[in-house]
């Protein structure tokens, strides 16, 4: 099926390539540990009998005696549920669903553990959104954990959210000689629509709602079991997981608690034994994932319109799997990747609305036809990814998959590739003497992706709200908050402050954010230049401005300017942040080492270090020990 697919984008082939070869030492380093983790074992089969019995002490008579005899699959399950976040919820059932479904194929598998899911609609604003970025880590170690008795054939990964899936990735990319499948949970039913739910917290930061009115409407939209309906990090997850081939074909928005959503979740578990060296068609994570499938994730992550926290996190997931990639990379691909969705905060719809078009099966379709995704890698539903534009059926209680519609059934939501929304991604790189960052375009005005305007300089986000409440920012002005960095305070989102600045743009006022923090997979219309590197903690220019200083943000030029003279810029002192407040208190504390450890937002804002490329460094001599 692949040959009969257009050839590639001259652009996706270039930056494809460029990937490859700036990664080749790399990856070959960790193509090698991966090869010689296979040899090692990736069963049970090297364990003593002692471990063993250990192992399987806690399991009833049926699944001790196939773990005993060693000739079938043994699945690990690694689930982030938990029954506070709706989107975790519905993960409750999926462990027995799982054990049974790989029981009815003569396998077995096992809980082998669970990792923390913080919600960032709960910490937006609060102090606990500080640990969220950081989360990412702490669920790539906690995946570790439970995957280190090497007990397992396979691993089965379970969670759906913003830091979840990239914390899962990292750890399936170290534990790369085991096949991997990811299983989502599905988005809630669509319920107030999301432009509603804006416009009344809008109406709440102008005084004109009442908190009672807020609430109400939240939680109308938030309203049941699954992921939040708009386009955000969680749903850009589930859409790029399906780029790569982790997920089964059109699995990632289906409704949780619906007899599609366990059917899948049943066949998934027979697909990973199926997997398995026992299952009889090994396909590892290591030989699955490469820098095809990492093109394959920006480019859908760009015609979608995907959260902005991706610039941060698929560099980190590239990273694990031995992969070098750039901001660059996400520029010059969005440039050639017409935007296919219009999904909010992009457009009215939300992501049921996006399933019902046509879905994935349609975006595959558009996106493989003109040549701006890769056709031909593995996948495990055990094709390649040509067999990505059927979708899943019932057929008198049995799934089977068709293909999908040729069409889109709603060209207000989903178009293809001859008539997109527009057409480039909507994200760029910004550069220039006030450092490097990124922003998001998809959902911003053309009238509003330039603004010159005055600074005004803030520390603390709950200074910005208590200045707009003051009428101190009713003027054309760019609000740039510092000291947001993943070095600083964990680099928290702050969407929060999205309200304040719409009122402002509304009231036809310039305005724009600069910040070396995050905004949310939320982002806006109001232009935001975010995770500007280096942060103000660690020596970068935004430490320098002073209130007052004109700034010029032209997302359509991609550079990020403040308007001084030269000499002057250089002889400026950067400021030393008062930080200690954001250092104590929920939990914090216990992160001292994260934010020292912490990379800048352009190589991923993680705590791991490069690996491979750190280790060939060191034995380059450029790096010792003690700078690790």
């Amino acid at each position: 099926m692949a040959s009969t697919t257009p050839a590639l984008n001259p652009t996706v082939a270039d930056v494809t390539r460029r990937i490859r070869e700036r990664s080749s030492e790399r990856r070959a380093l960790y193509e090698s540990r991966m090869a010689d983790q296979h040899k090692r074992g990736v069963h049970r089969g090297e364990l003593s009998c002692g471990n063993l019995a250990h192992g399987f002490a806690a399991c009833g008579e049926t699944d001790k005696n196939s773990l005993k005899l060693m000739n079938s699959a043994n699945l690990g399950i690694i689930s982030a549920y938990n029954d506070m976040l709706s989107a975790h919820q519905p993960l409750e059932t999926f462990p027995e669903t799982i054990k049974a479904a790989a029981r009815a194929m003569g396998s077995t598998a096992q809980f082998a553990g669970g990792v923390p899911a913080m919600c960032d609609g709960v910490t937006q604003g609060q102090p606990g959104m500080e640990l969220s970025l950081f989360s990412r880590d702490v669920i790539a170690m906690a995946t570790a954990v439970g995957l280190s008795h090497n007990m397992f054939d396979a691993a089965l990964y379970l969670g759906v959210c913003d830091k979840i899936v990239p914390g899962l990735f990292i750890a399936a990319a170290r534990f790369g000689h085991l096949p991997a499948m990811f299983v989502p949970a599905g988005p809630m039913p669509s319920g107030l629509p999301n432009k509603e739910k804006a416009r009344i917290r809008q109406l709440f930061a102008e005084g004109k709602a009442s908190r009672e009115d807020l609430l109400e409407a939240e939680s109308q939209s938030y309203h049941s079991p699954g992921t939040c309906t708009f386009y955000g990090t969680a749903n850009s997850n589930q859409l790029m997981m399906e780029m790569m081939g982790l997920h089964l074909p059109g699995t990632s928005f289906v409704n949780p608690g619906t007899e599609m959503r366990e059917a899948l979740t049943r066949y998934a578990t027979e697909q990973a034994v199926r997997n398995t060296e026992p299952g009889g068609d090994y396909r590892p994570f290591y030989k699955q994932i490469d820098e095809r499938a990492i093109v394959n994730a920006i480019v859908g992550l760009l015609a979608s319109g995907g959260s902005t926290n991706h610039t941060l996190h698929l560099v980190a997931m590239a990273a694990a799997a031995g992969l070098t990639i750039t901001w660059e990379d996400f520029t010059d691909l969005s440039a050639v990747t017409p935007s296919l969705m219009q999904v909010y905060p992009n457009g009215q719809a939300d992501i049921n609305h996006f399933q019902a078009a046509g879905g994935m099966s349609y975006l595959f379709r558009e996106l493989l036809g003109a040549g701006l995704i890769h056709g031909d890698i593995p996948t495990v539903f055990g094709t390649d990814m040509t067999a990505y534009t059927q979708e899943p059926f019932l057929e008198d209680g049995k799934l089977t998959w068709r293909e999908g519609p040729e069409k889109s059934l709603d060209e207000d939501v989903l178009r293809g590739v001859a008539e997109p929304f527009a057409p480039t991604g909507g994200l760029t790189v910004l550069d220039g003497n006030l450092g490097r960052g990124v922003i998001k375009v998809s959902a911003v005005k053309p009238e509003h992706r330039v603004v010159e305007a005055p600074i005004q300089i803030f520390e603390d986000q709950n200074d910005l709200k208590a200045a707009f409440e003051a009428g101190d920012l009713d003027r054309d002005v760019i609000a740039v908050v510092r000291f947001q960095g993943p070095k600083a305070n964990g680099m928290p989102e702050l969407h929060k402050l999205t309200p304040y600045l719409g009122v402002l743009q509304d009231r036809g006022y310039k305005v724009a954010l600069v910040t070396d923090g995050r905004m949310s997979g939320a982002s806006g219309k109001v232009p935001a230049a975010i995770h500007i590197s280096p942060e103000a903690l660690d020596g970068g220019p935004l430490a320098k401005l002073h209130d007052g200083d004109i700034v010029r943000l032209d997302a359509d030029s991609g550079t990020l300017e403040v308007k001084i003279d030269a000499h002057e810029w250089a002889e400026r002192e950067k400021r030393v942040g008062d930080l200690d407040h954001y250092h104590v208190g929920l939990g914090r504390e216990l992160f001292g080492g994260f934010r020292h450890l912490a990379m800048r937002g352009e190589e991923g804002a993680g705590v791991f270090g490069g690996f491979e490329a750190d280790d060939l460094a060191r034995q380059a001599g450029q790096i010792h020990d003690e700078d690790a």
